[in-house]
């Protein structure tokens, strides 16, 4: 899940989240007033997807996470990563966002900040990124809401990716409104410097050391890869997805699936010649359990 991915979720689960605290029956509630609440949670995420692109072995995670959102719209997160993949068994990420998210009327809208601490054995298809910084704005239109997001992520190896990418979604609900589900499609487009960065590190025979994603020591004479027009802006993703939210006393279930139609396939040149990588479309899936505290 990208960051524009993640935050997109962040403004509909809100959405879901609010409309569930406004309806609930507890006399105790505050169902017309802003709270501040803590939120430790935990997550199974199937495979790595970034942009539509995957690594050739997949990267199932399980991540546990703690929030903190505060009434004003402040919030922090922390979450790490560790990969399920078979051989592997490690932390592979560890992320911490910053942020600030705000509703007024049909508006709402995120701005955030994240640290990616990748493990220099990861196999992740954005494992050469260290951050990103994520602006994004969503309108409810009533029968659906729309979002628009841009978003530049930090490479260890050249210059910033920038991508613009938005959603038009439909949120149902039913059960008193403990349960909430939000089919949409979202696109997205940017360059692909992250892309360049991760083919000549983790594909063709460059992978770092490590287990089964690792393939082993890092060759001797490593592949030469160069991907044409990485800082061209292009459509790179299309996806479908489903996401469903579950309200049980203060427990949220959540599941996510998530089908990504990738666009715009890599022009690829190695030292044995050039060709057109193939691009699949990818199904993954993200389900959890949070805990909110007040």
């Amino acid at each position: 899940m990208n960051a524009m991915q993640r935050i997109g979720y962040l403004l509909l689960f809100s959405m879901a989240f609010t409309a569930w605290s406004q309806d609930r029956k507890d006399p105790g509630a505050r169902p017309q007033e802003a709270f501040s609440y803590l939120m430790p949670g935990l997550a199974y995420v199937s495979d790595a997807v970034f942009m539509g692109r995957r690594d050739s072995v997949a990267a199932p995670y399980l991540m546990p996470s703690l929030g903190y959102y505060h009434r004003s719209g402040l919030y922090g997160e922390a979450s790490l990563s560790y990969l399920l993949a078979s051989g592997e068994g490690r932390v592979d990420l560890y992320l911490l966002t910053g942020g600030y998210a705000f509703e007024k009327g049909k508006l709402s809208g995120n701005f955030s900040g994240t640290a990616y601490f990748f493990n220099e054995s990861s196999y992740n298809v954005k494992s050469q990124t260290s951050g990103d910084v994520t602006a994004q704005l969503a309108y409810d239109l009533g029968w659906f809401e729309t979002s628009l997001g841009l978003s530049s992520y930090f490479n260890q190896e050249g210059g910033p990716d920038f991508f613009l990418g938005g959603f038009v979604r439909r949120t149902l609900s039913t059960l008193d409104g403990r349960l909430v589900l939000q089919p949409g499609v979202s696109a997205y487009a940017g360059t692909q410097r992250f892309y360049q960065a991760y083919y000549s590190n983790n594909r063709l025979g460059n992978r770092k050391s490590g287990g089964q994603g690792g393939g082993g020591n890092a060759p001797s004479d490593p592949v030469e890869v160069t991907l044409q027009e990485v800082e061209a802006f292009r459509m790179l993703n299309v996806e479908l997805d489903l996401p469903i939210h579950f309200f049980q006393g203060h427990f949220i279930f959540s599941l996510y699936p998530s089908l990504a139609l990738p666009q715009s396939p890599s022009t690829i040149t190695t030292d044995t010649g050039t060709f057109v990588e193939e691009l699949d479309p990818a199904f993954y899936l993200i389900a959890g359990i949070s805990f909110w505290i007040n």
